[in-house]
């Protein structure tokens, strides 16, 4: 009578069992799982890389009409969060140094108690910006939202886009494929605040595939309304006092 002979152990269950290594499931599996990963991170290192020409410092931004501020928060003291008053004197210091003309900021206004832009304003003028130079849009409620409006509701062309450094290459790509010829600063703060600045690199991963999104299907605005001539009065303004200073 013959007897079964013990079957060999499997290399793969003895390696697993012993530590030695992962089997091929696993393998498979995380194979997968860095496929994905590479795959969720190539739009945000896209737009980085499709920036990289339009994204400067304050010294050397190139200048332009209009500074766009995005809006960031306001504190419940009514004052700007810490990212906002960081853009907003960005704005302050290209305004001083002739880089702009006016500025655009652009934030959330849906509820009743929550005013971001005229925070912006106040603080611009705070700052030492003329009121006649600042326009604010009531309806940026988000990036999309803010450049799509600057171009087709407010004319701007041209601009600087103001906002922080982890934020900016898909402020400036969003912009430049709404149509506007933006270039951008970023406010570099954040680097002392670590778990901030962290937290702000790694949102913009899924952020840059919702942006692709929006590049690719253009959708609509939440709030798009008519032609306001708040910019072109205030690049207007800007002119004629150039004027009065050149006469």
């Amino acid at each position: 009578m013959k007897t079964s002979e013990p079957s060999s152990p499997d290399p793969d269950d003895e390696a697993s069992r012993s530590g030695r290594g992962p089997t091929p499931r696993h393998r498979i599996l995380l194979w997968s799982v860095s496929a994905l990963v590479l795959l969720g991170c190539a739009p945000f290192l896209w737009q980085t890389a499709a920036t990289a020409e339009y994204r400067y410092t304050v010294d050397d931004v190139p200048e332009r009409p209009v500074g766009v501020v995005l809006g960031a928060g306001v504190r419940p003291d009514g004052l700007p969060s810490h990212l906002l008053a960081q853009r907003l004197e960005l704005a302050v210091e290209l305004y001083e140094a002739g880089r702009i003309r006016a500025v655009l900021v652009t934030g959330d206004n849906g509820e009743e108690h929550y005013n971001e832009t005229d925070t912006m304003r106040d603080h611009l003028i705070a700052a030492g910006v003329p009121q006649e130079r600042i326009v604010g849009d009531h309806a940026g409620f988000n990036t999309w939202d803010s450049c799509v409006r600057a171009r087709e509701v407010f004319g701007v062309e041209e601009a600087v886009v103001l906002t922080q450094e982890f934020h900016l290459s898909r402020s400036v790509r969003l912009c430049r494929a709404a149509g506007i010829d933006a270039v951008g600063v970023g406010d570099d703060s954040m680097r002392e605040r670590t778990t901030a600045t962290v937290y702000g690199w790694a949102r913009e991963v899924p952020a840059a595939v919702s942006a692709l999104g929006k590049i690719l299907f253009r959708p609509d605005p939440r709030f798009l309304g008519d032609y306001e001539p708040g910019v072109d009065e205030a690049l207007a303004e800007a002119d004629e006092a150039e004027g009065a200073d050149r006469g």
